[in-house]
């Protein structure tokens, strides 16, 4: 049974702002970048727990899959799948756990 799937204002605005800075080099790429994003977080509807758990936070529930060099963070829970914040890889998630703990 597919989950709903949401976006957290914080995790839109990241992919808002990634595809701004693609965009200066490549309207294109950003394009494919943004389409990437959301249809692995549509993936997320049937295949919830095929992203790794999320190693600063060692939480079950909160996994992340990686498209590109971004870090796609989601929650999962009974019936719904949230996604929480897009990053970058070499990005220190650090700053942002009380953000991403806050949705939690």
């Amino acid at each position: 049974m597919a989950r709903e799937l949401s976006w957290s204002p914080e995790a839109l605005e990241d992919v808002e702002q990634i595809a701004a800075y693609i965009e200066r080099d490549s309207v294109w790429y950003a394009q494919a970048v943004v389409s990437r994003f959301m249809a692995a977080a549509e993936s997320m509807r049937e295949f919830p727990e095929r992203g790794r758990v999320v190693p600063e936070l060692r939480d079950e529930s909160v996994r992340e899959c990686f498209v590109y060099s971004y870090r796609l963070i989601y929650k999962i829970a009974s019936v719904k799948t949230l996604i929480l914040a897009v990053v970058h890889g070499h990005r220190i998630l650090e700053p942002l756990l009380p953000r991403i703990a806050s949705e939690l």
